[in-house]
């Protein structure tokens, strides 16, 4: 079982459409019609009007592309973040000549807002990064507070939603980069980053003219064919017949059988003594992180070798304190949740 916070198992449907006979991105009008429904479906899922983009790469392209598009030597960003991709964020920021504020807070705790409010009232800013779900200690954070904070500024936002968008919602009409990934809670194979896009952020790319090629959200934008480069074409209609199946199980079902396998991962997880890292009410839907001190690689591997179960560690200094479980996209299901920690109890024991 494979039960990490990305890449997910896959579903059937999903494994049948990635053996499809191989349609040619760049000559075939088949694969054209099939990338125009797929950004139309994924514009439902974002539930917006902003222009949606598929690149060809996994998450952290979205979140290179985002900033190398958006920020010049010289701007000036504030990097909210209490995480591991939040810190992250100010890494790319600074490789891109840009001058990153991090204004950040612990792993368990919650986003800085009056630290953030502070930061904003006393120096301008081009751009805002945040992140909604910190997959590594398994938070979900309140970004309408965030956003709340940064709406009496002119400045724009991008938001790394790669772990919570499909599996819980995201006010993507409140940001203007939103980023997202097949490999996540959309349970289709890694190697596709989704952004929207808003008017406001691509009249910034438009006036930034960013020079890098591939991390360069511009040319998805002029480009006179749906897509400037020969696109991942088997990844693509993979990833079509995982949105089918979210869009065919409606939004709000999906959001709540994620809700139903985080409680029961969390009420087991109690029962056997343990607890999410940070605190329970900003534990995301998507992915449960538990604190295990020292113990978290012994576990996993006694999990892999003893049960054939796969979860994750931490990331960012809590590779041995913290085990995940991912509950997301195909895996948002009770029965697996009961089966995965009926393995971990007998790890345990």
């Amino acid at each position: 079982m494979l039960m990490t916070p990305g890449p997910t198992a896959l579903p059937p449907s999903v494994r049948e459409a990635a053996g499809e006979e191989l349609l040619n991105p760049d000559v075939d009008p088949a694969f054209a019609d099939r990338y125009d429904a797929l950004k139309r479906k994924l514009g439902r899922i974002y539930g917006t009007d902003d222009e949606v983009v598929v690149l060809g790469g996994e998450g952290i392209l979205g979140l290179e592309a985002a900033v190398a598009s958006t920020v010049a030597p010289g701007d000036r960003v504030c990097c909210l973040s209490n995480g591991p991709y939040g810190d992250g964020f100010a890494d790319l920021v600074e490789a891109y000549g840009g001058e990153a504020t991090l204004v950040d807070a612990n792993y368990d705790d919650p986003l800085p807002l009056d630290a953030l409010e502070r930061t904003l009232d006393g120096e301008d800013f081009d751009l805002v990064t945040m992140v909604h779900c910190e997959t590594p200690t398994g938070t979900l954070n309140d970004l309408d507070a965030a956003l709340d904070r940064v709406a009496a500024h002119d400045v724009l936002t991008v938001v790394d939603a790669v772990s919570s968008l499909g599996g819980t919602p995201v006010p993507t009409d409140r940001i203007d980069i939103a980023i997202g990934a097949s490999q996540k809670c959309f349970s289709a194979p890694p190697g596709l980053a989704v952004c929207s896009v808003s008017d406001a952020a691509w009249e910034r790319i438009e006036a930034r003219d960013p020079d890098p090629l591939y991390t360069n959200l511009l040319p998805w934008h002029e480009a006179e064919q749906p897509y400037p480069y020969t696109h991942l074409s088997t990844l693509v209609v993979a990833l079509e017949a995982a949105l089918d199946l979210l869009l065919e199980a409606g939004l709000d079902t999906v959001y709540e059988r994620h809700r139903e396998a985080a409680l029961v991962c969390r009420e087991r997880g109690r029962n056997l003594g343990l607890e999410p890292f940070p605190d329970p009410e900003r534990s995301s839907p998507t992915v449960t992180a538990f604190a295990v001190p020292g113990r978290a690689t012994a576990l996993q591997e006694r999990l892999r070798v003893d049960h054939d179960v796969t979860l994750s560690t931490g990331l960012g200094g809590l590779e041995d304190d913290v085990l995940r479980v991912g509950h997301m996209g195909y895996n948002a299901e009770v029965e697996k949740v009961e089966q995965t920690m009926d393995a971990l109890a007998a790890v345990l024991d």
